[in-house]
């Protein structure tokens, strides 16, 4: 197994396919901004539809935070829907789950043509404090028609309060999908977006054309419209692959933002973890080297790597228009660490929105929903401390300080999570340049 620094497993045996760059001028019906999975999935259902389409990728398609995923497919995504039915109420908590439901279904469907190691296993929640969260899921659950059962988790080398148990979900490697999926689909690798105009974007490669304009980039590079850098953050969050550790037939998560995360991959275990905002301090690999040195004794570390995660304000994706203001800009963002299954949302949602199509999942996802929320206050605090602490280097996006990550030797910004090499080459966005050194 390749063992390189921020490699993950589904890299090591997946061929990786290229794409040519943009050379001149051209038009597309919808342009699709960023080679991720949402970006992927996107032009998949746009083609499907018979839509005239171009994705446009600044790197390398699947280069980014897709290739870090734990790759699970599973509609239970935390301890999530108590929480969206005291917030939104039981009909839009129901067209969340029918909406995870519909993209789990389609993955099955796709595995059956595409080989992507596709194998069905139980999920399970967990916490470590209150078991009264997990009977509250449970309750939800069961008011929405899923049959979810408790459990405590005996797979799990440690003792939990207690669990939620969804059986028949899955995982699989979601590079040998995706890249099978890109085949025949028009894709302009290594071609930057440098301004976007009404109806117009300009690369660094030519101009494209279009009617509608699909931002896929993870986090938006828009900071003119839908108050993004307020309404999201970033998290990262960080996985070991172990070999020689008993490994598991389920999938299991803690429903803490910063607990662990744990499934069977082969004859590896994946422990991640060590989770923090980014630009802010965390346990990192450190933590999930004591973890696997407490619990797995004499197992051996073949491979890690992290992934990044933009979070909303109540933990539902932004998927629509951009905003009120762009009638012809859409966006699929803010994933909240369930970014498999909300990619396929995203992708059958905004197949319809581009064609003015309504999609019965549309207002749950839109992006133009209230803002008033707790989180508000934390990322509007955070941005302004970014922006009046005067150390440098600053980061090109808004400006905020950036801190330097010990742990992957990097600068990252607390603000809105964008991060650059010791070099100042941009590793993530939303900024879209390097930092000056």
């Amino acid at each position: 197994m390749r063992t390189d620094k921020n490699t993950s497993v589904w890299e090591k045996d997946t061929e990786r396919k290229s794409f040519p760059s943009l050379e001149g001028n051209t038009s597309a019906d919808v342009l699709i901004i960023g080679g991720g999975i949402a970006g992927i999935l996107c032009a998949y259902e746009l083609k499907k539809a018979g839509v005239n389409c171009i994705l446009v990728e600044a790197k390398e398609i699947l280069s980014g935070i897709t290739k870090n995923t734990t790759a699970k497919i599973t509609i239970a995504h935390g301890l999530i829907y108590d929480k969206l039915i005291r917030r939104f109420g039981e009909n839009k908590a129901r067209l969340y789950l029918s909406a995870q439901r519909k993209a789990c279904e389609e993955y099955r469907r796709l595995a059956e043509v595409y080989p992507c190691d596709y194998e069905v296993r139980d999920s399970f929640v967990y916490t470590l404090g209150n078991k009264r969260k997990i009977e509250r899921e449970l309750t939800a659950l069961g008011r929405l028609g899923v049959n979810a059962e408790p459990s405590d988790a005996p797979e799990l080398p440690f003792s939990v309060a207690g669990a939620v148990r969804v059986g028949e979900q899955a995982q699989f490697n979601p590079l040998k999908l995706l890249f099978s999926l890109s085949e025949g689909l028009s894709i302009f690798e290594h071609t930057k977006v440098v301004q976007l105009m009404p109806n117009k974007a300009v690369t660094d490669k030519g101009e494209i054309s279009f009617n509608r304009v699909i931002v896929a980039t993870h986090f938006p590079i828009l900071n003119k419209h839908g108050l993004y850098p307020l309404k999201l953050y970033q998290h990262r969050s960080y996985v070991i692959a172990l070999e020689g550790a008993k490994t598991l037939h389920g999938m299991y998560v803690d429903d803490s933002d910063t607990g662990l995360s744990l499934r069977g991959c082969g004859e590896l275990l994946l422990l991640g973890g060590g989770g923090h905002r980014t630009g802010k301090r965390g346990g990192c690999w450190q933590e999930l080297e004591d973890i696997a040195e407490k619990y797995y004794k004499g197992a051996r570390i073949v491979g890690r790597w992290a992934a990044q995660d933009c979070m909303t304000l109540d933990g539902v994706a932004y998927i629509g228009r951009y905003s009120k203001r762009t009638p012809d800009v859409f966006v699929a963002t803010g994933f909240n660490k369930w970014g498999i299954t909300n990619s396929l949302v995203a992708a059958n949602i905004l197949a319809d929105l581009v064609r003015d199509r309504d999609n019965p999942y549309a207002e749950v996802f839109s992006p133009s929903r209230t803002i008033l929320r707790p989180q508000l206050a934390i990322n509007a605090l955070e941005s302004l401390l970014g922006l009046i602490t005067p150390t440098v280097p600053r980061c090109p996006h808004l400006g905020c300080a950036l801190r330097f990550n010990p742990a992957e030797h990097s600068w990252d910004c607390p603000c809105h999570g964008s991060r650059f090499a010791e070099n100042g080459e941009l590793i993530d966005n939303p900024a879209t340049d390097d930092k000056r050194l």
